[in-house]
């Protein structure tokens, strides 16, 4: 119960971020995560989408994001987690309760493959909520549809296989609780531009859609 009001007064907190009296900046996290794959990948990306929205969303996120453990009770302070990697990903049977706990009481999780990481991520996301699997998201997908519009759904940020990037998302009793972006690299365009050398169009693309993301759960809380 202590968690869920953590959870729920993080919530307050983000809801607040969108009005014009803006005192306290709410905190989102990475997530620092077991089975050697590197979580802490992309060092540059969360605080450049966080500099993003409260210039473009006139939201009051904290520009310096902080690390927290899937098995930490201070999980539960943050409304939105962030995770990255191309490699293993392991939650133990401690972690997977914190999180899931985490994720009905009102978090989110928004986790990007950053390629390599898809066999590992899916089974342990798949395992969070029971009854519930990962499904596709329509490009209809509100999420998609927020300050920025992506009729065609995720932005493409990096080639590798050749695919198409997908969006898959886990629902608790109708609302999106994780987002999962596949074949798209969505990190690695809010990265330095310096990191990738990726033209500033397709850095915009993924900012904008990091963007959509951040006002859409925050708005939905």
């Amino acid at each position: 119960m202590r968690r869920l009001t953590l959870v729920l007064i993080a919530i307050s907190v983000v809801l607040c971020s969108f009005r014009p009296a803006q005192e306290k900046p709410l905190k989102i996290a990475l997530l620092k995560y077991n089975g050697g794959g590197d979580w802490y990948a992309n060092p540059t990306s969360l605080p450049n989408l966080v500099k993003y929205c409260n210039e473009n969303l006139g939201t009051n996120i904290e520009t310096d994001p902080p690390t927290v453990e899937v098995g930490s009770a201070e999980l539960f302070n943050y409304p939105f987690v962030h995770m990255t990697g191309h490699g293993n990903v392991v939650f133990n049977e401690q972690e997977t309760d914190n999180l899931r706990n985490y994720l009905i009481g009102g978090g989110f999780l928004h986790a990007d493959d950053n390629y390599g990481m898809d066999k590992f991520i899916r089974p342990q996301l798949d395992k969070l909520i029971p009854g519930s699997k990962l499904v596709e998201l329509p490009f209809s997908h509100p999420i998609f549809h927020q300050k920025y519009d992506f009729p065609k759904g995720l932005p493409k940020i990096h080639e590798h296989d050749g695919k198409a990037p997908q969006a898959f998302g886990l629902f608790y009793q109708g609302r999106l609780v994780v987002l999962y972006t596949y074949e798209c690299d969505l990190g690695d365009g809010w990265e330095d531009q310096d990191v990738h050398k990726d033209p500033e169009e397709v850095r915009q693309k993924a900012l904008k859609m990091g963007a959509n993301i951040i006002r859409y759960i925050f708005q939905s809380s």
